[in-house]
């Protein structure tokens, strides 16, 4: 009994050792994607799921490695701070301000900017002093709009689709049409890039007409097993069928970066956080 108990101690250190790690380091994850509308080839750092979180003073650590990158543009698929009654925002409008300074910003909103949004006698005026500073420093943010980028002949979207979406256990079933409806239809003829915070409806976001799908949400599943992948979405649903990295359908391709925080539950197991990078290639 001595050396079970023993062992199990030595087994739980092992885990939480691993998960005070993976809570306070990102690694850099690269990708390549390409599309017949391209234009020119572009060097593209995705960001997610940030949750407030700080890598160093003023996220120094995280800052260095996007300078050391050196992107043309920088997308962000949400859920940078976290909705929560008297919550902070500052660290992650800090760091997109400093980032807007430097390298053009499109900003898709997550279930977290979007829930503060609806329900601002809860969470007071988070959203509009958010969006009113990143926007200041010039960060386009996109709300089921596009902004269209000439030199790439490349249309980027920001998807926010509604709450219901994102409900536990079961996925509710999108309706036909819904994307249309919230963004109209991509123009075949560009190179149609999509930032959904929920990588769920792939299938929908493929039939859509995206190229490129950039998402979040899902956090790497929180722990994550060999041949297994991501063990839990925040939907609760378990071993997630997208959990992170790259899924191609037909001519779409979504990127899912594992994000860079955490929120409720502070769990990353053998999961560190993510800086995504995609190379656009002409083909």
């Amino acid at each position: 009994m001595f050396l079970i108990i023993c062992a199990g101690a030595i087994l739980a250190a092992f885990f939480v050792a691993v998960m005070a790690a993976d809570c306070n380091r990102f690694v850099i994850r690269k990708y390549s994607c390409g599309g017949a509308g391209l234009r020119k080839d572009g060097k593209v750092v995705l960001l997610s799921d940030l949750h407030n979180k700080s890598f160093g003073k003023k996220n120094e650590r995280l800052l260095k490695a996007i300078h050391e990158i050196r992107p043309d543009l920088i997308l962000i698929a949400g859920d940078m701070y976290t909705c929560a009654k008297g919550g902070d925002i500052r660290r992650a409008k800090e760091l997109v301000c400093t980032l807007a300074a430097q390298y053009p910003v499109y900003y898709g909103n997550g279930n977290h900017e979007h829930k503060t949004r609806l329900y601002p006698e809860e969470y007071g005026g988070m959203y509009q002093a958010y969006f009113q500073a990143v926007e200041k420093a010039g960060v386009r943010h996109l709300v089921n709009e596009k902004v269209y980028l000439p030199d790439f002949h490349m249309e980027i979207y920001g998807l926010e689709i509604g709450r219901e979406y994102f409900r536990k256990w079961t996925p509710l079933e999108m309706p036909p049409g819904y994307l249309e409806k919230l963004m109209g239809k991509p123009d075949p003829s560009c190179f149609s890039l999509l930032i959904a915070h929920n990588p769920d409806y792939f299938e929908a976001y493929e039939k859509w007409g995206a190229d490129l799908v950039v998402s979040g949400h899902v956090h790497g599943g929180l722990m994550k097993l060999p041949f297994l992948g991501g063990v839990i979405a925040p939907t609760l649903r378990l071993f997630p069928k997208y959990d992170g990295g790259e899924y191609r359908k037909d001519k779409s391709v979504m990127i899912l970066g594992r994000g860079l925080g955490t929120h409720t539950l502070p769990i990353r197991i053998f999961n560190p956080g993510e800086l995504v990078v995609i190379d656009l290639k002409q083909k």
